[in-house]
């Protein structure tokens, strides 16, 4: 897989800012990407050091709408941290 099809987006909640601070930066991630991956496409995409990767899955929520039902995409989160020598992510540019 390409480093640009493992990482998705950036997850920005409340909870992922503030981590931004302790240098722990949140991805919404390929469900067939492992650690090893997410750590190799975040270094080459924003060439930084990553100390370590936190891996959570989420399984479809069911949903209904009149008679129809089914269950909503699965999904997959790494949390990212980074080395104290590294430079920031700047996922905001200001």
């Amino acid at each position: 897989m390409e480093a640009r099809d493992i990482l998705k987006r950036p997850v920005i909640t409340e909870r992922s800012s503030e981590q931004m601070g302790l240098r722990k930066y949140t991805f919404e991630v390929d469900t067939r990407a492992n650690k090893t991956h997410v750590k190799q496409a975040v270094e080459e995409i924003f060439d930084v050091k990553v100390e370590k990767v936190n891996v959570q899955n989420y399984k479809g929520k069911f949903k209904r709408m009149g008679k129809h039902a089914g269950y909503t995409n699965k999904r997959r989160k790494a949390i990212v941290t980074l080395t104290a020598d590294s430079k920031d992510i700047e996922l905001f540019e200001i």
